[in-house]
């Protein structure tokens, strides 16, 4: 006789637990800020620091409402307290520092000029005038921003330079008054040192005086008449 086989249990599979596809959404919205956050860090820290509308992403002459607007947006993306990134601090502080130059109406007019001479003497080098197609170009774009770190390179140095003339004249003039100082000082002391003196000096030349006066006066020889 035939073994007759086991009946396999026909168990149901148990279903899987679903998936929480919200989780999965942030997640990738979150990798994605932080994408962001890092690229913009990334930018600031390559930027030209020298050209504050290069560090915050602006176009030469932009408005005041422009860069504050900008500036607000772009300090919250890249606030160390909202990312892990360890070179948010400087960029942070750069861009801080470059909103603050371009809000200093003195500063921002010293960049506009130094923007608008790089843009003249590419002009003039390339030969080209104001109706020029040229100047639309990506490629001008680019050859500007390359002269316009030229030029402001050039007024850092040259401003160095006056600093570093003025602090010498400053130090010159400052040993100068220190030394008449010290002549003052020692003309004040001579006469302090003398007027000390004075009672000494005076019973000195009294006592001179007296001894002096005190002596005998000496008997005059008297001469002898000639014999004859």
């Amino acid at each position: 006789m035939s073994t007759p086989k086991p009946t396999e249990s026909a168990a149901t599979p148990a279903d899987p637990a679903p998936v929480d596809t919200r989780d999965a959404l942030e997640v990738l919205e979150s990798e994605a800020k932080e994408w962001d956050k890092d690229a913009e860090i990334d930018r600031i820290l390559k930027a030209f620091r020298l050209n504050a509308y290069a560090v915050l992403g602006l176009k030469p002459g932009a408005p005041e409402s422009d860069i504050k607007n900008l500036y607000r947006k772009k300090s919250l993306l890249i606030h160390p307290d909202k990312t892990k990134n360890p070179l948010a601090p400087d960029a942070f502080d750069r861009l801080k520092k470059a909103q603050t130059e371009l809000m200093d109406e003195k500063h921002r007019a010293r960049l506009d000029e130094a923007i608008a001479d790089a843009r003249m003497l590419l002009m003039r080098e390339m030969k080209l005038t104001v109706d020029s197609e040229e100047l639309k170009t990506p490629e001008f774009e680019k050859k500007w921003d390359e002269k316009t770190v030229l030029v402001l390179v050039e007024n850092e140095q040259r401003r160095r330079r006056q600093m570093k003339a003025q602090l010498q004249e400053e130090g010159r003039e400052q040993r100068k008054q220190e030394e008449e100082l010290e002549q003052r000082k020692k003309k004040r002391q001579h006469e302090e040192d003398w007027e000390k003196t004075r009672d000494q000096r005076i019973d000195s030349w009294r006592q001179f005086q007296k001894g002096k006066n005190g002596e005998p006066e000496k008997k005059k020889k008297k001469k002898l008449k000639p014999i004859g």
